[in-house]
């Protein structure tokens, strides 16, 4: 994944399972994490419209066109703080990471590699627009409440 849709990834992913009631505190600690990182380091990347509904595509559309605008996929601090976000919710709220998938749009890279995506219902990986010089490697993919691959 381009460093760009890691960071959207995280912020949608620790937006559907850190802000529910039950979520365990340490994915709520990593949301908030990269939450304040950003507003610290971006105050013109705002992400509460995508925090009140992380499944809306227009949201993500928006918030993915302001995190290019300031670079920063570049930033090293921001893509670890990401990092801990999809680990958190990984280890601790999978079923809001299931909901998610993996949707890439307009990527040129040199190789992709998508590995153990489950979701409970719908596309597991949907790519538009690649521009791949190099390998592709999807694997792992489960679907409908993670008993077949697809």
């Amino acid at each position: 994944m381009d460093p760009i849709t890691i960071i959207l990834t995280a912020l949608v992913a620790g937006a559907a399972a850190g802000l529910k009631p039950t979520a365990e505190q340490v994915v709520k600690d990593a949301y908030e994490g990269i939450k304040t990182l950003i507003k610290r380091k971006y105050a013109r990347v705002s992400v509460d419209n995508l925090e009140a509904d992380p499944g809306s595509e227009a949201r993500k559309l928006v918030v993915r066109e302001d995190l290019q605008k300031v670079n920063a996929g570049e930033d090293a601090e921001l893509l670890v703080q990401a990092q801990a976000v999809l680990d958190a919710v990984r280890r601790h709220a999978s079923e809001a990471a299931a909901s998610v998938g993996v949707s890439i749009q307009d990527l040129e890279a040199g190789s992709v590699h998508v590995r153990d995506i489950t979701v409970a219902n719908g596309t597991g990986v949907s790519i538009r627009k690649a521009k791949v010089a190099g390998d592709v490697e999807i694997a792992g993919i489960r679907t409908g409440g993670g008993g077949s691959k697809a």
